[in-house]
């Protein structure tokens, strides 16, 4: 297994929690605004769950799923055996590989730019992993099961559906299964984002598709572990088959909590603007200290380059008490970038602006 990327973290991080203002943690996105009402209320209501919940999970929060889907990103042709909560998405992904028999001599394909955790599943399957964002230097090969992450995480990046398009019949044409982290689906600031299940992407069925999804971010239920994977039937039950023999189960408090969150967008755009204003903020403090900012049209980081080694920019940042994660934990194509969340509070981003000042 590689090394935990965070752990080469621990200096900058002592450094930056010296500053006689305290530090500014803008390296992890972990949100830090209150958990929806409604989502308490449902946890609350349905705090008396003595017996053990069923792994595919009740059909109201699988049905909350597809209406959601539908309801906000034009999803259609969903059942609900096309549908599994899950504990945290990232838990799922790590799993993935090895929970769909996927092993030793397999190719895992993963974007050039990404989240450890699609490597790590590989590793931990025994699989071989491959970082490419082109299809043609996948080679003759055949993959097992490729990554798509659009919104990018750390990049925020988007990719566009004739692209997505474009990935789907290949993985198709090859009988490769492709799977679409869409975590930040919510979190756009120039536009829609396209999910790989939209019948204009996926054609209208989702066979070999999977996508999945994350209340932690839109809806500040990271510590809830709300998630969900929706897609191609077959496979979702290839997963349920696997999950039932490990005792995977979301509790049933939580999938309460999910109808209820999945089911009300007001919270979610409430949230939306909270991040979109300390997104420009903190742009525009970055801008004006020298810095460029690359894609970042969604998702909720900043991905930021000052044209050095990434170390060197953690570095100057946590002189200044402002701690941010090296782009080379992403990958070797990141090394010159560091990605700047804004999920800090307004004091703590205000704070961010003013030292960069």
């Amino acid at each position: 297994m590689p090394d935990f990327p965070w752990d080469g973290l621990v200096v900058h991080a002592e450094r930056a929690r010296a500053h006689p203002d305290g530090i500014v943690d803008l390296s992890i996105g972990t949100p830090v605004d209150p958990t929806p009402a409604v989502a308490q209320a449902a946890l609350a209501a349905a705090a008396d769950a003595p017996g053990y919940p069923t792994t595919i999970g009740i059909p109201a929060v699988r049905q909350a799923a597809i209406d959601w889907l539908a309801r906000n990103h034009g999803v259609t042709g969903l059942g609900l055996d096309g549908v599994l909560p899950v504990v945290g998405s990232k838990e799922l992904i790590a799993a993935l590989p090895l929970h769909l028999g996927i092993g030793p001599g397999d190719l895992v394909v993963l974007p050039e730019v990404a989240y450890p955790t699609y490597e790590v599943s590989a590793a931990l399957a025994g699989a071989e992993s491959l970082a490419t964002d082109s299809l043609t230097a996948i080679g003759p090969r055949v993959p097992a099961l490729l990554y798509l992450n659009s919104p990018s995480n750390p990049t925020g990046r988007v990719l566009p559906p004739a692209h997505l398009r474009k990935v789907v019949e290949w993985c198709r044409e090859r009988g490769v299964l492709l799977v679409s982290d869409e975590c930040y689906i919510e979190n756009s600031w120039d536009g829609p984002v396209a999910s790989v299940l939209h019948p204009d992407v996926s054609g209208g069925s989702h066979e070999g598709i999977l996508a999945i999804h994350s209340l932690s971010k839109r809806s500040n239920l990271a510590g809830y572990r709300c998630a969900f994977v929706a897609g191609d039937p077959a496979v979702v039950g290839e997963l349920l088959a696997v999950r039932k023999n490990l005792g995977l189960i979301m509790p049933l408090p939580q999938q309460h909590a999910m109808i209820a969150a999945l089911g009300d967008d007001t919270h979610a755009l409430e949230q939306h603007s909270r991040y979109a204003a300390r997104r420009t903020r903190l742009r525009s403090a970055l801008e004006r200290a020298g810095f460029r900012i690359d894609h970042s049209e969604a998702s909720l980081y900043l991905w930021s380059t000052r044209g050095e080694d990434a170390w060197d920019t953690v570095a100057w940042l946590a002189e200044r008490g402002i701690l941010v994660a090296p782009g080379a934990f992403y990958g070797a194509a990141g090394r010159q970038h560091v990605r700047v969340a804004f999920t800090a509070t307004d004091e703590r981003i205000d704070a961010a602006v003013a030292r960069l000042g």
